[in-house]
């Protein structure tokens, strides 16, 4: 079947408007008509071919969610009608040991992304959700609880809600631990909401005094302003975790010098230039790790958004059409989002 679409068809070209096909159903796929998709960072690098080569046409989108409008025989666990979400993964080899322990993020035969990765389905390689409709193996496809109200502003979580609640889990955060979280943009603000509603007490930092108001309503329950020496020394060696969202080069001393004996500054965004080397003095001096987070897997991302629904958090969006990507391209490389654009897909 023929469906319609936003994707690049060259890496110096915009996302326009294409037809691209999309599978049957087999008996343990799922077919979704897709309701709203937000728009992340990678969309961008990729389509615009910035991270290596690029196979095309290139539709971009891991944020997911729609409605199950037909399921194979074989599955159980969906109904036409169901809401649902799927993120950044629709396969992965489901036998090595990640695999096994629900990780598939990290498969060791390498995890087939939403987007931009092999397949033997036409036309080669996998096509993401800037599209009307997806068809999804069942065991990557996830039930969402949320209001139907709230359905645009749950798609970022799909991503930027995962790639944080995953470390934050993983370094056990919650009541008794101070906790920081480095940027107040896209995956910042969910890592502020998430690590609030887990009971931590939780640093925001950010270089702009301008985003101070925006981090303590976040649920932020001190704001740092990282480009000041003074109100950053006065926090040494007191936080137990930090998760540092930032996508840019920048020296990860100023914030590993903050941990406290056995503290772990994570990393989940990726910088176009590597990092200034850390000093390995201040991560012996005090046990101190630096670490990095990946997604994360189908059954945490579930727990994420039941977790969600439960305390009612969702992503701050604007929500755009879909002739508006380039646009909206432009405008998250100026950080001008507060926080997350989300397609409105019927607007394909």
């Amino acid at each position: 079947m023929s469906v319609r679409a936003y994707g690049a068809i060259a890496a110096h070209q915009p996302v326009e408007p294409i037809t691209i096909p999309r599978r049957d159903v087999g008996e343990h796929d799922v077919q979704i008509e897709i309701d709203y998709c937000g728009i992340c960072h990678s969309d961008l690098h990729t389509v615009r071919g910035e991270w290596g080569e690029v196979r095309f046409p290139c539709v971009p989108g891991h944020e997911i969610v729609g409605r199950v409008s037909k399921v194979g025989s074989a599955v159980s666990r969906f109904k036409e009608g169901d809401v649902v979400g799927v993120g950044c993964m629709v396969d992965s080899c489901q036998h090595c040991h990640p695999c096994e322990e629900g990780l598939e993020q990290y498969c060791e035969n390498g995890m087939t992304g939403t987007y931009d990765s092999k397949t033997p389905d036409a036309p080669g390689h996998t096509l993401g959700g800037y599209s009307q409709r997806i068809v999804v193996k069942d065991s990557f496809v996830l039930k969402i609880t949320h209001d139907a109200s709230q359905l645009a502003a749950v798609a970022p979580l799909l991503c930027a809600g995962i790639t944080t609640w995953s470390p934050l889990r993983h370094w056990n955060v919650g009541p008794g631990k101070k906790v920081g979280i480095v940027g107040i943009g896209g995956l910042g603000h969910m890592g502020v909401k998430l690590a609030h509603a887990l009971g931590a007490h939780v640093v925001a930092f950010t270089t702009s005094e301008s985003k101070r108001q925006a981090a303590l309503d976040l649920g932020a329950d001190e704001v740092v302003i990282s480009k000041d020496k003074d109100q950053m020394k006065a926090h040494g060696r007191s936080f137990d975790f930090i998760l540092n969202t930032v996508a840019a080069s920048h020296n990860l001393d100023a914030f590993t010098k903050l941990l406290k004996l056995d503290g772990t500054l994570c990393l989940v965004g990726v910088p176009e230039h590597a990092h200034p080397s850390p000093s390995v003095g201040v991560l012996i001096g005090g046990r101190r790790s630096i670490a990095g987070s990946l997604i994360g897997g189908i059954k945490e991302t579930q727990e994420m958004l039941d977790f969600c629904a439960e305390k009612g958090i969702t992503s701050d969006i604007e929500l755009i059409r879909a002739d508006q990507i380039e646009e909206a391209y432009e405008r998250m490389l100026k950080s001008d989002v507060k926080y997350r654009f989300v397609i409105d897909n019927s607007t394909l």
